[in-house]
């Protein structure tokens, strides 16, 4: 039988869905499990958005251009002028996904054995990313006990070397739904000029700040050339398959290599496309529920969180994500035997383990990620099975 190549073997498996297995197995027992474990919202995608697709009206289902449809391009002009940012279509690669748009940056920005600084705990899939693009993730350490605030200057400059060619982050962060001050992304901007680094700058939960307003890269001054940010719809209008995202720089140069690794994958979706455009014209007041929503679900769970004994929770300023310190021995064990060992009242909850969110071995064993996309019904039933939960697990620290 041939090897699989090396790049398969140390491809990492997804912390959040490796539990899958378990959590289908205590369902066929008859056991609810609340799903706080994937980012997959409970808001119905906006109907304008389905009819867009279901009313379109052509005769064949053809390619888009590898850059995406230039309509759906020149729209997403307007929706980034809201925010004070101005683009020129030109400067918006459509991707299959924010997915695509990280690996695309990777790829365009980044050679192999190049180091891309990341302040962790982060999103699990960067690490599956550098590893397709054959790059090497350098951490820098953020603390549950500052909330993960964006760690000092000299903790970044310690870890730059030659081979470091650009600083990631999630803007507001996912997982641990921090919101980073326009003080802390001009500690960045200075850090990237000073070392013509890229500044990659994830943007999918830019609408949902709960405590102040998102600041995108694309407002930092002096930074023309060194941004890159990645953004998509999947959860900003709760349309995860959709696989609809985009790369967006005003660096011609990268734009231009961008453009041939979109070109290789021919185009991203076609009836996706026409519902992405739709949503652009959605009712300016649309997030304003959708965000009301969100906030009374955090401010549930992490009420009840910090009423369990040994529990602490920041409060997360953005995004809908919440990382929580549990009295346990091993976030991993402690995952898993919610699914196979536990159940309250024929209950039990499905959390993401810590671990799979740092590159340094050893971080997160206490910790959990939870998505606070189910209702609020389910949260207070998901927090009194995890306060039970705690009370009885072997490992209880």
């Amino acid at each position: 039988m041939p090897n699989i190549s090396q790049r398969g073997q140390i491809m990492p498996p997804s912390p959040i869905r490796k539990l899958v297995p378990f959590a289908e197995a205590a369902k066929k027992k008859g056991v609810t499990v609340y799903h706080l474990n994937i980012g997959q919202p409970d808001i119905e995608t906006p109907q304008p958005v389905l009819d867009a697709v279901r009313h379109s009206d052509f005769k064949i289902l053809e390619y888009s251009h590898s850059a995406g449809n230039e309509s759906y391009r020149r729209k997403l002009t307007t929706y980034y002028d809201r925010f004070g940012i101005q683009l020129d279509h030109n400067q918006i690669i459509v991707t299959t996904g924010g997915s695509e748009a990280i690996i695309f940056g990777f790829m365009a920005c980044l050679d192999p054995g190049d180091e891309v600084i990341i302040p962790e705990p982060f999103y699990a899939n960067y690490n599956g990313f550098a590893v397709e693009a054959e790059v090497k993730v350098v951490p820098v350490t953020s603390g549950i006990e500052s909330g993960f605030a964006l760690p000092p200057i000299a903790d970044f400059e310690k870890k730059i070397t030659p081979k470091t060619k650009a600083i990631l982050i999630c803007n507001p962060n996912n997982p641990t739904g921090y919101l980073y001050s326009p003080e802390e992304l001009n500690v960045l901007r200075d850090i990237c000029k000073k070392y013509n680094l890229y500044l990659f700058s994830d943007e999918a939960y830019r609408e949902f700040a709960y405590d102040g307003n998102t600041l995108s890269a694309l407002q930092l001054e002096g930074l023309e050339d060194n941004v890159v940010v990645f953004d998509t719809i999947s959860k900003r209008y709760s349309a995860c398959g959709g696989r609809i995202g985009a790369l967006v720089t005003r660096n011609k140069t990268l734009l231009d290599s961008v453009m041939k690794f979109a070109q290789a994958r021919l185009s991203p979706p076609s009836f996706a496309q026409i519902a992405a455009e739709a949503a652009v014209d959605l009712p300016l007041d649309y997030f304003d529920g959708i965000k009301a929503e969100y906030k009374s679900r955090r401010d549930l769970l992490v009420k009840r969180l910090n009423e369990i004994p040994g529990v602490f929770c920041p409060n997360p300023g953005g995004a809908f994500y919440a990382m929580a310190k549990l009295p346990i021995d091993d976030a991993d064990r402690f995952c898993q035997w919610l699914l196979e060992d536990f159940s309250y009242e024929q209950q039990t909850v499905m959390l993401s383990p810590g671990t799979g969110f740092y590159a340094t071995a050893g971080l997160g064993k206490q910790e959990v990620r939870l998505a606070y996309v189910l209702n609020l019904s389910s949260i207070d039933k998901a927090m009194t099975a995890l306060t039970k939960a705690l009370e009885v697990y072997p490992g209880r620290s």
